[in-house]
């Protein structure tokens, strides 16, 4: 079972630029990512696009990342 680290520093990333007044938040994710998938899913984003191989990684594969986004002041926790 995790420590709930990674929802703990969301929480606080998501909070800074809802004081200071931005009302859309985004996110690109790898597609095989499941964790941090799964965790922006809980903070209430949702994937609204997807770039194909647009990350490259150290072993020179090309990856696929997940657009997501949420709205400021709407987010389900």
């Amino acid at each position: 079972m995790g420590l709930r680290v990674g929802s703990a520093h969301l929480s606080e990333l998501i909070a800074v630029p809802e004081q200071g007044g931005s009302w859309t938040l985004q996110a690109g994710i790898f597609t095989e990512n499941e964790a941090s998938l799964t965790l922006h899913k809980r903070h209430g984003f949702r994937v609204v696009g997807r770039r194909e191989r647009i990350g490259r990684m150290k072993d020179g594969a090309w990856r696929d990342v997940l657009l997501q986004k949420c709205k400021s002041g709407r987010i389900e926790r």
